[in-house]
């Protein structure tokens, strides 16, 4: 009796090393599947980078067969263009990872999981609204990211939470196939998607003076810079947990001026 229940205590005993090992490994293969998408990730977004700059670097431009003819994409769009049609924009913001192409489609889920080659990927792009019109802008326009955790995409949105960043980083860079323009800094803040922040419709001067009003009480700094009806914005839009774990947001808002 004591020699079986030995053995059965060894069975035991060699049964969980095989489970603890087994979950072991499963544990350390998704972490390095998820160290893989990261590190492809960075080596595609520093390949698109360079593409981007040398051609910007060319200064030329050409006729966008893409759309509308009679338009003219700026220079280092068009090599882009080449790789996918949806890519519309870039943005960059000094001290940070965020130096991206925009991407669009027909609704703001394809970009969600896809990365601007169209392959499934962990970290997504930046993409913006599928109402919005970068030919015709709105009033609002809005582009998304996801806050990785290497600190690529929107991660460093956080940043703006720090006040004195927001005063030493004032501005960014945000430019579309057509336009280049200045984003001046008037809004930061944690919220809810109740708040409709990403409105881009507005029936008239008075409902966009009234979302402008709202987006300054929610900010949580006042910086001084004057936003009124006659204004065009960007907004920056990625997922928080400070309010909600399922439907907080953190919002960067800006005023554009065309360059």
């Amino acid at each position: 009796m004591v020699k079986n229940s030995k053995n059965k205590k060894k069975i035991f005993s060699r049964v969980l090393t095989v489970i603890c090992l087994g979950l072991f490994l499963y544990a350390g293969y998704g972490l390095f599947d998820i160290l893989m998408d990261y590190y492809k990730n960075r080596q595609m977004m520093g390949d698109i980078q360079e593409t981007f700059y040398q051609a910007t670097s060319d200064n030329q431009e050409k006729s966008d067969n893409r759309k509308d003819s009679s338009k003219l994409v700026r220079t280092g769009f068009e090599p882009l263009l080449e790789m996918n049609q949806d890519i519309v924009g870039w943005i960059t913001i000094d001290d940070t990872q965020i130096d991206y192409p925009i991407l669009q489609s027909e609704d703001n889920i394809h970009y969600l999981d896809k990365n601007y080659e169209d392959n499934i990927s962990r970290a997504g792009s930046i993409f913006l609204d599928y109402r919005n019109n970068i030919s015709e802008p709105t009033r609002n326009t809005v582009v998304y990211g996801h806050r990785m955790k290497d600190g690529s995409m929107f991660q460093h949105l956080i940043k703006f939470l720090d006040k004195d960043f927001v005063e030493n980083h004032p501005t960014f860079q945000f430019d579309t196939l057509y336009d280049s323009y200045e984003a001046e800094i008037f809004a930061v803040y944690n919220t809810l998607t109740d708040f409709n922040y990403i409105e881009t419709n507005f029936e008239n001067d008075q409902e966009y003076k009234e979302l402008l009003d709202n987006i300054k009480n929610e900010s949580r700094y006042d910086l001084e810079v004057q936003v009124d009806e006659d204004d065009h914005i960007i907004t920056l839009s990625t997922c928080d947990y400070e309010l909600d774990e399922n439907n907080g947001r953190l919002v960067v808002q800006a005023k554009l001026t065309k360059i």
